[in-house]
């Protein structure tokens, strides 16, 4: 039986596409999250599936109002800089040891060039393509809900390579 230790290792081996997921609150209040256990699951219909932490905001909107938007963003510097911004949860308590100011919420589309589509999710003005989705199915699986979502709107706004782990040096193995 493998050790955690190798297992981890072998899983940071693997290359993951880093999307920004967002969502809204029903109230106007939208949000955005880096994810990157996203998949596309069918072609007709067109669905994709993404895993979302059980306790993430993202997670809360979408089962609020039934839609969510992916961001693809471009594999260049600034579009790492774009996406080191939603790497930080909504709320900063769910940072384990983060004792400076627990009471933090991270507002990460301020200052971020982003439109609302009339479902109210955020399409990125720096992204090089979104799509939009509402939710077919919600899937408790393992720590994770799978969201699987069918496309409605998708727009490829500028060519580019999609961003990647593999480009980042970042990993997300669990």
């Amino acid at each position: 039986m493998a050790t955690t230790t190798k297992i981890e290792e072998v899983m940071d081996l693997m290359p993951y596409g880093l999307y920004v997921v967002g969502s809204s609150d029903g109230e106007g209040d939208a949000d955005g999250m880096m994810a990157d256990w996203l998949m596309q699951v069918s072609f007709s219909p067109r669905l994709l599936a993404v895993a979302l932490e059980r306790d993430a905001r993202t997670l809360q909107n979408i089962k609020t109002t039934g839609v969510f938007s992916v961001n693809l963003l471009p594999q260049t510097d600034p579009g790492m800089a774009l996406a080191s911004k939603f790497a930080q949860p909504y709320y900063e308590a769910k940072i384990a040891g983060r004792a400076e100011n627990p009471a933090r919420i991270h507002h990460k589309l301020d200052n971020v060039a982003h439109t609302l589509s009339a479902r109210g999710c955020p399409m990125l003005g720096d992204a090089m393509a979104w799509i939009e989705c509402e939710v077919d199915q919600l899937i408790d699986t393992g720590d994770h809900v799978l969201a699987i979502g069918r496309v409605m709107e998708a727009q490829h706004t500028r060519e580019a390579e999609p961003l990647t782990s593999t480009f980042t040096g970042w990993n997300y193995s669990g």
